[in-house]
């Protein structure tokens, strides 16, 4: 399993979100609370991406080891954040192009959780895309499938909040073991779903943090129900649970 958050509000340093609180991205790679039994570490890459842009940062390794992020981090400040660290599964790549988050130049995507039977179980809906398109995929992992999936559903038009309700659902009925722990935005909406894992939302007169652990002690934190989707914006803020 990984851990991954999005962020949606005034403008913060990356460093707060990455680094700063007392169970920062950073710390959640080395000592992570609920891991569910999806490993024990996150230690075999990291990414954040951010608006305006999005600009995106992603490295194989170990996000404490980048003294070159942790610069970046604090001398750079958004209000859209989407931010992993990654847990590979076993037998599939560790190299930068596997870690999120993904994109297309417009939206940031990441998956907290595995595909069962990968890649079997999900040829069928591998072919729903063209062959070109899956050439083209980031690395042979099950996150950059489904990336490459929900895109090309963006791009046909559907919203956000169905298409990945829609993809969760399709992945669990032909890999019902699968841990599909989705985050998407495009720096106005933010998207996640739990599915047989954690997802916090933290919601603030102005802002909206979506964690798959809690940044801090902060009490305005409360767990999504599992097998939900939320979409949050901000503007005011607004969090929606759904079932999926």
């Amino acid at each position: 399993m990984c851990r991954h958050l999005g962020y949606l509000g005034p403008a913060v340093p990356l460093a707060e979100l990455l680094f700063d609180r007392p169970h920062s991205l950073e710390r959640q790679s080395h000592a992570p609370k609920d891991m569910r039994g999806g490993g024990t570490i996150n230690v075999d890459g990291y990414g954040v991406g951010w608006f305006p842009g999005p600009v995106r940062y992603r490295r194989a390794g170990q996000i404490w080891s980048d003294g070159n992020l942790r610069a970046l981090a604090r001398s750079t400040s958004s209000g859209a954040v989407l931010a992993a660290v990654r847990s590979a599964t076993a037998g599939m790549p560790v190299v930068d192009q596997a870690c999120a988050p993904f994109t297309d130049g417009r939206w940031l995507f990441s998956l907290n959780g595995r595909i069962d039977g990968w890649p079997d179980t999900v040829a069928d809906l591998a072919s729903s895309v063209p062959v070109t398109s899956l050439l083209c995929m980031d690395a042979p992992t099950d996150a950059a499938l489904l990336w490459t999936v929900l895109r090309h559903r963006l791009d046909a038009g559907d919203e956000p909040d169905k298409a990945v309700a829609a993809l969760v659902n399709e992945v669990s009925s032909a890999a019902p073991n699968s841990r599909l722990n989705l985050m998407l935005t495009d720096g106005v909406t933010l998207v996640g779903t739990t599915w047989t894992h954690a997802l916090w939302v933290l919601e603030k007169a102005q802002s909206v943090t979506l964690a798959s652990e809690p940044l801090d002690d902060d009490a305005g934190w409360r767990e999504v129900p599992d097998r939900s989707v939320v979409t949050a914006g901000i503007n005011p803020s607004t969090v929606e649970v759904q079932p999926i």
